[in-house]
């Protein structure tokens, strides 16, 4: 944090015109469209594996272009100057997360994030920069008091205003902020929101219109393909049908909204066999935050979100997913 409060601010934020132009831009498309953007959570770590890496990024791109996906999100920045370039070719952009505190690598505590901002603003592949992943859900992160945070994010932002005019900064946070969340976000060019509403996220739209007019993207929203236990409709166990009818359910509901958010980010492109167990096998289990609301259970199952599965054999959802992604073209 000591190099934030050092960096020279006072440069002017983009304006919420600013943001949409920049993303309507990033879709070839106008405000008068589906204009949102279509994004997906991509986190490719192996089986057997707990680190990310980048063997099947060129088949792992060509199914999101199938599946209609524009944009990639990163729960890490990437360094690796020619993954990015391979993205840039493929004609997809990332919307970067950094971290808070991820032992000096571009993170937040140590102000390197914007080391990583100056060296890659100018590459093509870049799209939005992300402070955070609901960070509102762990204030045992810090010190028990989320002030800390939010001074942080409120320092974060006008750090990278200071050196980059061009690309929107958000954050992804859990759900409604309050108001203090509010105000040390203010000058967000946009907000993210990871939102668990079982099948019927809806109501968001007029739950943002009483706080704020700002501009917003669903960071996060999805379900997983197991269900902890059984309901009249799905059985117990692994159930592909239920993730693509939760996820169909979703996106219909936020889609009705098109002209009234930015983006879509759906959680997830493969499965995660690191998350919550040995990495060698497809483990049930793992524990999020504020996760009562995941369909059809009220229980995430860390490592059955994607609409492909480890080998990248397309699960039901995926055709859900290509299905209205790409009507939007």
């Amino acid at each position: 944090m000591r190099r934030i409060l050092n960096l020279v601010l006072g440069l002017s934020i983009l304006t919420a015109c600013n943001t949409r132009d920049a993303i309507e831009a990033e879709n070839n498309t106008s405000s008068d469209s589906s204009s949102y953007f279509r994004a997906i959570c991509y986190h490719p770590v192996p089986a057997g594996d707990t680190l990310r890496r980048w063997e099947t990024l060129e088949e792992d791109l060509a199914l999101m272009k199938e599946a209609g996906v524009t944009t990639i999100r990163v729960y890490v920045p990437i360094a690796d100057e020619a993954v990015l370039d391979k993205i840039a070719a493929a004609d997809m952009r990332v919307i970067t997360s950094f971290g808070y505190n991820q032992d000096s690598i571009y993170d937040i505590l140590s102000g390197s994030f914007i080391d990583y901002v100056a060296q890659f603003k100018g590459h093509p592949a870049i799209f939005l920069w992300e402070l955070g992943n609901e960070y509102n859900y762990h204030p045992e992160w810090f010190g028990d008091e989320l002030n800390n945070w939010y001074d942080a994010l409120e320092q974060a932002v006008d750090a990278i205003h200071a050196i980059d005019t061009l690309h929107p900064v958000t954050t992804a946070h859990g759900e409604i902020p309050d108001s203090l969340a509010l105000y040390k976000g203010r000058n967000l060019d946009m907000w993210g929101f990871n939102i668990y509403r079982w099948d019927v996220p809806g109501s968001f739209f007029a739950d943002w219109a009483k706080s704020s007019d700002k501009p917003f993207y669903f960071s996060e929203v999805g379900s997983d393909s197991y269900m902890t236990v059984g309901t009249d409709s799905f059985a117990q166990g692994e159930n592909q049908k239920a993730q693509a009818v939760a996820v169909a359910n979703i996106l219909d509901e936020i889609l009705a909204y098109e002209n009234r958010f930015q983006g879509i980010s759906l959680f997830s492109f493969t499965d995660g066999w690191w998350k919550a167990g040995n990495p060698n096998t497809q483990d049930v289990g793992g524990w999020a935050p504020n996760s009562s609301g995941v369909p059809y259970d009220g229980s995430p199952n860390e490592e059955y979100w994607g609409i492909v599965d480890i080998n990248r054999e397309k699960k039901e959802v995926f055709e859900v997913v290509k299905a209205r992604f790409n009507k939007a073209k």
